[in-house]
């Protein structure tokens, strides 16, 4: 499906159909591999504190990105017709996401990163050990991002197919 936009130039909303759904989880895979790659590199500079500035950005922008992509950022939700407005807020409380619908600010992306802490922790501490401690450093950033952009992905799937599903069974 083609990135179709409305008229004020937001992006359209919830996808009807599962093929829709497999093609925007497939752009927003390739998203998340960017997005992770960068917090890779940034996880190797040697300056205390970027890498966690960099993840922080990253996520916020990243989730953004992914909740718009499914048509699912509050206000893509609140311009649904009422019915379907309802629907998709009883998937995202029955699928427990807490970044579904949902400004992502530093907060909340920093909780979510505190949520893979052990990973974080061992970065910080690991990076200043010359080249093998960079590299492990790197790898552990890639991996926590991969992770909670591939576990919104299938947050957002999940929403989505519920209220394909929902709308189905209305028919």
């Amino acid at each position: 499906m083609s990135e179709k936009r409305t008229a004020s130039g937001a992006a359209a909303p919830i996808p009807a159909t599962r093929r829709d759904v497999d093609a925007i989880a497939r752009r927003c895979r390739k998203i998340v591999m960017r997005r992770a790659l960068v917090s890779a590199g940034a996880a190797v500079v040697p300056i205390p504190g970027i890498d966690l500035a960099v993840d922080i950005g990253m996520l916020m922008k990243m989730l953004h990105e992914i909740n718009a992509a499914f048509g699912l950022t509050p206000a893509q939700i609140e311009a649904l017709a009422t019915r379907r407005r309802l629907t998709a807020y009883k998937a995202i409380t029955a699928i427990g996401s807490s970044y579904v619908g949902r400004i992502v600010t530093r907060e909340l992306a920093l909780a979510l990163l505190k949520s893979v802490a052990r990973r974080i922790a061992t970065k910080t501490t690991v990076k200043y050990v010359p080249l093998a401690g960079q590299a492990l450093a790197a790898c552990i950033s890639f991996a926590a991002i991969k992770y909670i952009g591939d576990r919104h992905i299938e947050d957002c799937v999940a929403v989505v197919d519920r209220v394909i599903r929902a709308e189905a069974r209305r028919r």
